[in-house]
Formats: structure tokens, C-alpha cells, sequence
């Protein structure tokens, strides 16, 4: 039997999504606690990977099991009591037996949040605007991205992936709840995408750069000439979209 998870976590104490030598992350975190449950190994494979420090307000993962789960209500009460204040399993459901939580993915959503002034509440999960910023110009520059397909420039240097195409359908900035939020939109994303882009997309905003600059960034296919990259911390997975026939 194949099961989905629908789980949420937050990043600070973790070392990113997936499995690594001598570091805590979310996904083994998981394992132990679900090979405890059930009394027997368990693997699972997330629909993606977060760097360290990166948040997920929704995050699905997959697993088989060699018999059919009774409880599955019982079986996220018993993981949650587990896994502490970090990770939240909210559902664990059954799906088809060749449905996989990674490469079934139609879009995944990422938002980043800042806000402006200095907050003692707000800094954990957002990050301080600089005081002089133009959202229009940012704006204007996050529309070319559509139109791209190759995004080199804004993935982190040496990684195992086949291609740096992605789909890009929506990346906006927009006010939600008093902050800034930007939003965006793919069928993928390559390591460090988001974060390379918001970078980019601040030196636009405060001047450094126009916006056919940030278009000659993306055209150069060239890491380099990308913008900094951004702290994690206010960075979530905000929502992953499945074909219906897979539930």
C-alpha cells in the first residue's frame, strides 16, 4: 500500500528536507519517528527539497507499507506526539500504487515574506526591507520571468540535476497581512532558486540594477551575475498541486 503525507514544518532547526551524514533534517526526523510507530523501517520521499533554515507550510511526502494502515487518524496523532513543536503530520491518506509524491507534482508555490521597520515578533519568519524600495520596479522585472525557461543564473553552482529548465506561471509581490509577500509559481525549482531570485529582484528594487539588467542576468545563464542570495528563514513551500486521478 502507498501513502501520502501532508505535513508542515518549520526550518530553523533543521538542515534542509533531506537525509544527510551528521546533520538533523526533517525527513529522517520523520523516518525515526514513523519506524517507531510502526515497529519497522519506513522510508519516505518528500516532493521536494528545502535548503536549511527553509519553512514548509505544505509539504507532501510518500511511503509503502506491507499492509494496510487501520488507523491512519491514530497513526498522525502517535507521530505528532513524537516529533515535537517543529513538525506537524496533518494527514496520512491512501493513493494509487504507482502515485509518487516528487515527479506526480504538477506545481509547487513558494512565498517569501519581509516586512518593513524593525519587528521582534516578525524576524524569525520574514526579513527587514531596506528602507528605500520600489515594488513597481520589482514587479515589473518578477512578469519577464514567464517568458524564461533556462534558470541557471539562479541555481546554486555544482548540483546533480539534468536541466535548469523550469516552468515559471506566476511571481508577483504583493501586500498580505501588513508584509510583503512574494510569490511564485513553477512546474520545479532548482536548488537555491527562490532566494537567488528575491536577491535579484531587491537589487532592482533599491536601485543597483534595472530591469532589463535583471532580464540580462537571466539571458547571461551564469550564476555569478545573479543578486545574492537570500536567508531561508522567511522562505515556505506554501502549496503543491497533484493531478485528481492520483487521490
Amino acid at each position: 500500500m502507498r501513502y501520502f503525507i501532508r505535513l508542515s514544518y518549520r526550518g530553523a532547526g533543521f538542515h534542509g528536507w533531506q537525509t544527510q551524514p551528521n546533520a538533523e533534517t526533517v525527513q529522517e526526523t520523520i523516518e525515526r519517528a514513523m519506524a517507531t510507530v510502526l515497529r519497522t523501517p519506513i522510508a519516505i520521499t518528500g516532493a521536494g527539497r528545502t535548503d536549511t533554515g527553509v519553512n514548509a507550510a505544505m509539504m507532501v511526502a510518500h511511503f509503502d507499507c506491507d499492509s494496510v494502515l487501520p488507523d491512519t487518524g491514530r497513526l498522525v496523532r502517535s507521530l505528532n506526539s513524537l516529533l515535537g513543536r517543529d513538525i506537524a503530520i496533518h494527514t496520512i491518506f491512501p493513493v494509487a500504487a504507482d502515485a509518487h509524491a516528487r515527479f506526480d507534482a504538477t506545481s509547487r508555490t513558494y512565498k517569501y515574506f519581509t516586512h518593513r521597520g524593525k519587528s521582534p515578533f516578525l524576524y524569525p519568519l520574514s526579513w527587514q526591507l531596506p528602507p528605500k524600495i520600489d515594488f513597481d520596479l520589482m514587479n515589473e522585472a518578477a512578469a519577464l520571468l514567464p517568458r524564461y525557461t533556462d534558470f541557471t543564473s539562479f541555481s546554486k553552482l555544482h548540483t546533480d540535476v539534468k536541466t535548469n529548465n523550469c516552468a515559471v506561471t506566476h511571481a508577483r509581490w504583493e501586500p498580505e497581512g501588513g508584509q510583503m509577500v512574494f510569490t511564485i509559481t513553477a512546474d520545479r525549482f532548482l536548488r537555491n532558486m527562490v532566494r537567488a531570485i528575491v536577491g535579484t529582484l531587491v537589487e532592482v528594487g533599491t536601485g543597483r540594477l534595472t530591469v532589463d539588467g535583471f532580464a540580462h542576468v537571466i539571458e547571461q545563464r551564469d550564476r555569478c551575475r545573479a543578486g545574492t542570495s537570500m536567508p531561508g528563514h522567511p522562505l515556505f513551500l506554501w502549496n503543491i498541486t497533484y493531478p485528481y486521478p492520483i487521490f
